[in-house]
């Protein structure tokens, strides 16, 4: 049975000499392409796989100091705020008080100024009073001589004669002409 086994071995090209190692030929073809393989990735991909990573390493190694700079500087930045959030503090007390005193100022001379105001506007409007007061007054009077004219003139000519007018005329005459 082992002899019709290596008969059938020999006749049939998919077995080999052996269970573990390939044929002698193939392992002489393969190492040759291997060594052609492993010489064209040593020539041409090891210097471009070194570059990509000198290259990452350098972009990893910007990205480090940009972040250490920013770092640094969003220190400082707080530190600053830190302090300044102090100096706020004072600030805003200082420009609260600053704004009371303006306040207070402004109030007084706002009211100082109003008084004035209202004083100025008292003057004036006595004045305006006594002003209408006399011309209703003077008004008052005209009207009454209108009136007492008119009245005098309807008494007169119905009370007067030509003789009496004559006398009363020529009277006149007279006190105007002794009188310069």
């Amino acid at each position: 049975m082992m002899r019709l086994l290596q008969v059938l071995a020999a006749e049939d090209p998919s077995q080999t000499h052996h269970w573990l190692l390939p044929e002698t030929a193939e392992i002489i073809y393969g190492g040759i392409a291997a060594l052609i393989i492993f010489a064209a990735l040593y020539k041409f991909a090891l210097p471009a796989a070194k570059k990509a990573l000198a290259a990452r390493t350098e972009r990893i190694q910007k990205e480090l100091d940009s972040a250490a700079n920013t770092r640094s500087t969003a220190e400082a930045e707080a530190s600053n705020i830190r302090r300044a959030v102090g100096d706020i503090a004072s600030e805003r007390a200082r420009l609260l008080a600053e704004a009371d005193q303006q306040a207070a100022l402004l109030l007084s001379e706002g009211r100082a100024r109003i008084a004035a105001e209202v004083a100025d506007l008292e003057t004036k409007a006595e004045a305006d009073i006594a002003a209408a007061r006399a011309r209703s007054s003077d008004e008052l009077r005209a009207q009454i001589a209108r009136i007492a004219s008119v009245a005098a003139q309807n008494a007169v000519g119905a009370t007067l004669t030509d003789g009496t007018k004559q006398e009363l005329i020529e009277g006149f005459i007279s006190s105007v002409g002794g009188a310069r």
